[in-house]
C-alpha cells in the first residue's frame, strides 16, 4: 500500500470513532429533548412514569429513530449499487411506490392490520424498483440520467394515481393524506413491535455487504473480477432495502430525502468507504428524523407539521445542488 493511501485511510479510521461517538451522544440529547417537548410539560423527575411519555412520546420517538435509520442506510445503499450519489428510496419513487400501496389497502378497508398495508406497501415498492431498474439498464450497465427521470415519472405518475383515488373515495382522503405527506402522529407500541425487526434485519443485512458495496462502486465487471456475485448481491440489497422502506412508509408514510442528505454529508466527514458510511447513516438518520419530528410537532403548537415537508425543505435545495454540482457528468 502506498503511503498516501495508507495515509488516508488512517485518518478515515481516526475520523470513524469521533463521528460515531458525536452522533450518539447527539442523538441522545435529542431524545431527552424530544420526550420532554410538547404540549403537556412533564417534569422531568417524573418523566419515566407518566403515560403521557410511556404511552405516547416513547413510542414516537422510537418509530422516526427506526424510520430514519432505515431510509439513510437505504439511500446508503442505493448510492453504491446504482454508483450514483443522487439516488435514494424518495427520489427513485420507490418510497412513492410503497405509498400506493398503503394508499390501495386503506381503500380496500385493510388498514386496521399494519401486515396488510405492509404487505401492499411491499408489493408495489418491490414492483416500482424493478420498472426503474429494467428501464434505466442498457445491457449490464444502469444509464444515470434514465434512472433518474424514471423515478421522477414514476413519482409524479403514482402521485396522480393516488390523487384520483382520493377524489373517488374521498371518505378516505385523511387517511391517504397521512401516508403521503408523512407523520408519526400515531405511533404505537405495536408499529415499533412490527417495524423494528424488518428494519433491523435489513440494516444487519446491508452492514454485511459493506465491503461488497464497496466494490459495486467500481463498477459491476471489476467487482466480478474481485469475487462478488454482483447480480445475487444486487437482488439482496435490493430486496431488503425495499422492505425496510415499505414496512416505513406502512407505519408513518413518505418521509423524503433522509437518504439522500445523511449518507452525502456523511461520505464528505468519512470518505466513500461504506464500512464507516453505512454505521454512521444508522445514527445519521436517526438524529435527522427526530430532530424534524420534534420540530414538526412543537414549532406550530397545538398544530402539527408534516414531518416529509420539514426533510423536503432541507433534501430538495441539497439535491438541486448536486445535480447543479455533478452536471457535467450526466
Amino acid at each position: 500500500m502506498s503511503p498516501k493511501l495508507k495515509n488516508t485511510t488512517s485518518i478515515h479510521r481516526f475520523r470513524l470513532w469521533p463521528t460515531l461517538i458525536v452522533l450518539t451522544l447527539l442523538l441522545l440529547a435529542a431524545s431527552v429533548t424530544a420526550a420532554l417537548l410538547g404540549i403537556a410539560k412533564i417534569p422531568s423527575s417524573q418523566l419515566l412514569s407518566s403515560p403521557i411519555f410511556l404511552q405516547l412520546r416513547l413510542p414516537r420517538i422510537l418509530l422516526s429513530i427506526l424510520a430514519g435509520a432505515a431510509l439513510s442506510v437505504c439511500g446508503a445503499a442505493y448510492q453504491s449499487v446504482f454508483r450514483n450519489p443522487l439516488t435514494d428510496p424518495y427520489v427513485l419513487g420507490i418510497s412513492s411506490g410503497a405509498s400506493l400501496g398503503a394508499s390501495l389497502a386503506i381503500l380496500f378497508g385493510l388498514q386496521s392490520h399494519i401486515w396488510g398495508i405492509g404487505l401492499c406497501a411491499l408489493a408495489t415498492a418491490l414492483i416500482t424498483v424493478w420498472i426503474v431498474y429494467r428501464i434505466a439498464s442498457i445491457g449490464n450497465r444502469l444509464h444515470t440520467t434514465t434512472l433518474l427521470l424514471t423515478g421522477v415519472c414514476l413519482t409524479f405518475l403514482i402521485t396522480a394515481v393516488i390523487s384520483f383515488i382520493m377524489v373517488l373515495r374521498q371518505d378516505k382522503m385523511d387517511s391517504i393524506i397521512f401516508w403521503t405527506m408523512g407523520s408519526f402522529a400515531s405511533a404505537s407500541w405495536f408499529d415499533i413491535a412490527v417495524v423494528a425487526p424488518v428494519v433491523l434485519i435489513g440494516i444487519c443485512v446491508v452492514l454485511y455487504f459493506a465491503k461488497d458495496l464497496n466494490l459495486l462502486l467500481a463498477g459491476s465487471e471489476t467487482a466480478k473480477s474481485l469475487g462478488v456475485e454482483v447480480e445475487k448481491v444486487k437482488r439482496i440489497l435490493l430486496f431488503f432495502t425495499t422492505l425496510m422502506i415499505a414496512f416505513v412508509v406502512s407505519s408513518c408514510g413518505v418521509i423524503g430525502f433522509v437518504g439522500l442528505v445523511v449518507p452525502h454529508c456523511l461520505r464528505l466527514i468519512l470518505g466513500p468507504d461504506n464500512r464507516r458510511v453505512v454505521p454512521c447513516s444508522i445514527l445519521g438518520g436517526a438524529l435527522f428524523v427526530l430532530l424534524c419530528d420534534t420540530l414538526a410537532r412543537t414549532v406550530l403548537q397545538p398544530s402539527e407539521l408534516p414531518v416529509g415537508s420539514l426533510t423536503a425543505l432541507v433534501g430538495a435545495p441539497m439535491f438541486i445542488y448536486l445535480l447543479y454540482k455533478n452536471k457535467k457528468k450526466y
